[in-house]
């Protein structure tokens, strides 16, 4: 499979999973750690439009601020740091997460808001839980007048304002599982 090459200033879907579907986070700590780890390695070096946290996958919908190489070598210390912190935790050994991240290219406006909202509703199509209240998710943020490293400018603007963006949410969401199918 050959990889997609990250560009600066462009949008992209980054995600992944453990390996074997073994999961990436067995408590909250883990999720709160790998977020730390996050902003510890990619800050200035990409913006964070979304996320969410899942048991055994994450996404991300980020832009890059930084050249390829750069953001490439922060994501692998990133995954690296976790994975050895995860593993050191629980006693296991070996790779956590399948091999190279994934990550898809966004070149349209209405697939990047249709992702932002697939990303911020996984909690209910992978667990059948109230999307607006998990807790590893960038959608509280947008709730939160409090700092966050979030765009929530940038993803507002891109729903029009804040109404549209919770309105959209909100809307049956169907066609997200046929839109996007991810290996």
């Amino acid at each position: 499979m050959r990889l997609e090459v990250l560009e600066k200033d462009c949008y992209y879907h980054i995600y992944n999973r453990g390996i074997n579907g073994t999961d990436l986070f067995e408590s909250e700590e883990n999720k709160i750690y790998f977020l730390k780890q996050l902003a510890k390695y990619t800050e200035n070096k990409i913006s964070i439009l979304a996320y969410c946290l899942m048991k055994n996958h994450f996404h991300l919908v980020i832009r890059l601020n930084s050249d390829e190489k750069e953001v490439t070598q922060a994501f692998s210390n990133l995954f690296n740091s976790y994975a050895k912190a995860f593993n050191k935790q629980i006693g296991r050994t070996g790779s956590l997460f399948e091999k190279h991240f994934k990550r898809i290219k966004l070149t349209d406006e209405n697939y990047l808001r249709r992702l932002v909202i697939y990303v911020h509703l996984n909690p209910k199509h992978h667990l059948d839980q109230d999307f607006k209240n998990f807790r590893f998710s960038s959608f509280q943020a947008f709730l939160s007048d409090k700092k966050t490293k979030i765009e929530r400018t940038e993803v507002l603007n891109l729903f029009g304002d804040f109404n549209n963006f919770i309105f959209c949410h909100n809307q049956k969401n169907d066609f997200l599982n046929e839109t996007f199918t991810f290996e």
